[in-house]
């Protein structure tokens, strides 16, 4: 039995009256839902009817009957699907509903990657994201969840919020899933519950605002920003949302959403705000709480949030001697600059549809390709930010030849033809996975093979005859050394 803190219950029992918090600690005692995202770039079949149950207000959204062994399933770690809790999937609705266009996007605190996956599927075509996370750990598992996800219009960034400060006005929409007291999580969790305090609900509160604040000046007059916690307290919710209000002139927004689905609203007393509450007593998921508002427009030369590049001010070739160079600075054993020579990557461009329509660069011996559109943009993030991953990288450099990059693998972008396709089975694909040695048929051909599972690509290796050198990089690998007795078959 989940037992709560005494001085949350009391609390809950204030918030939400004693009938209501009744019900809410019985959902507490019950088991988690398991819900995924398919990923529609890689995985255009819906899911069997069933195996299992549509997310109602997320599409690609579903809710499997059990917990699979997901790290033994070579199509998650493909980027096939995420495993995503399905209360926060609600973020879906709310960019479905007020972004109709193209639009530059923050994920502020986006790791593991969950919304900003979910986020990158939905945006409008021609839209760029910008995945941040200030933890180093942290920020390493969001590049690689937004690497295996594929989509090349995507920049991963480690920072603080107040970091990106000096970008005044250039997000049209900015999502701050922000740290909190992990409320919603106690049923999920049980080392939330022992985390708890009073003085935390304190602490996060004011830490939220901070955020808040350091990052309002980057959303653009009219922009949109989607505030949300995984936590219930009034304090980090609703008055938080006030407090935007008062201050910011934020202007609350309107989700529609269906009765049955069991979303609450405002649960203070007071006139009311439109908020949406996922209580587990009230939906099949954890606990959420999101606001949507929107930048006032304070000058009237200020021309509202139009969702589309043009806006923020670049154009495609804002820079053009940045586009394609194959010479960088690196930095030599006592910190100090150098020039550092690289092979020609020309051959790498032909790995990739429509080469053309990326500027490509080396940059720390990789070759990356960045759609082209952008690159006035990042290179005004490089000025102030840490990027971590942008675009596609496509080689790295080993010896004096250029490797195919992981993330290449990974990319709908990949030419069809770049390389032989060598199909596994699931046996193989785990060993691959594991960064094993990989044996293959006499009859595959040497050099650089991309291994595919299921019509889905896996990676690179390459083959030297009596061999296949495992390219999978090692820090992704699947750690445990057993299988399961059923293989896994979650799409």
């Amino acid at each position: 039995m989940v037992q709560l803190p005494v001085d949350f219950s009391e609390y809950m029992r204030d918030l939400l009256g004693e009938d209501e918090y009744k019900l809410f600690f019985e959902a507490l005692q019950s088991e988690s839902p398991v819900s995924i995202r398919v990923n529609p770039l890689k995985w255009k079949n819906k899911l069997s009817a069933s195996s299992c149950e549509p997310v109602p207000w997320a599409e690609d959204g579903y809710y499997l009957s059990e917990r699979p062994a997901f790290t033994f399933d070579p199509l998650f770690h493909a980027g096939c699907y995420y495993v995503q809790e399905a209360s926060s999937m609600f973020v879906q609705r709310v960019l479905k509903q007020y972004v109709p266009t193209a639009c530059t996007m923050l994920d502020l605190c986006a790791a593991p990657g969950g919304k900003s996956t979910l986020a990158r599927a939905v945006l409008p075509e021609g839209s760029l994201l910008v995945s941040n996370e200030i933890i180093r750990a942290r920020a390493q598992v969001l590049a690689e969840n937004m690497v295996k996800w594929g989509h090349p219009d995507v920049v991963v960034t480690q920072n603080a919020p107040v970091d990106f400060t000096p970008l005044t006005n250039v997000f049209d929409v900015i999502l701050a899933d922000v740290p909190c007291s992990g409320e919603g999580m106690f049923r999920k969790d049980a080392d939330s519950i022992g985390e708890w305090s009073k003085e935390n609900v304190g602490i996060c509160w004011q830490r939220q605002r901070s955020i808040v604040s350091d990052v309002w000046g980057c959303l653009k007059p009219g922009g949109l920003f989607i505030y949300s916690t995984c936590t219930y307290n009034a304090w980090e919710d609703e008055e938080n949302v006030r407090w935007m209000m008062q201050h910011l002139g934020a202007e609350p927004l309107i989700v529609p959403v269906e009765k049955e689905w069991g979303i609450c609203g405002d649960v203070t007393s007071g006139e009311s705000v439109p908020v949406y509450r996922f209580l587990p007593s009230h939906v099949k998921g954890e606990g959420f709480f999101l606001a949507a508002l929107r930048k006032p427009i304070v000058n009237d030369n200020e021309t509202e949030c139009a969702f589309c590049l043009e806006s923020v001010g670049y154009t495609p070739d804002s820079d053009k001697k940045k586009q394609k160079f194959s010479r960088t600075r690196g930095k030599d054993m006592k910190g100090k600059s150098q020039k550092v020579s690289f092979p020609s990557y020309e051959s790498c461009r032909m790995w990739l549809d429509n080469p053309d329509a990326y500027a490509w660069k080396v940059a720390d011996t990789v070759v990356v390709a960045l759609p082209q559109k952008w690159s006035g943009i990042v290179d005004l993030l490089e000025k102030h930010l840490t990027i971590l991953h942008a675009g596609i990288s496509v080689a790295s450099l080993k010896g004096r030849d250029w490797v195919p990059h992981h993330a290449l693998a990974m990319s709908p972008s990949l030419h069809p033809l770049a390389f032989p396709v060598v199909n596994v089975d699931y046996e193989t694909s785990v060993s691959y996975l594991r960064h094993e040695a990989v044996v293959l048929d006499n009859s595959s051909p040497r050099g650089y093979l991309l291994l595919v599972y299921q019509g889905v690509p896996l990676g690179f290796v390459k083959n030297v005859g009596n061999r296949a050198n495992n390219l999978y990089p090692a820090e992704w690998r699947i750690r445990s050394g057993h299988l399961p007795e059923k293989v896994p078959n979650v799409l």
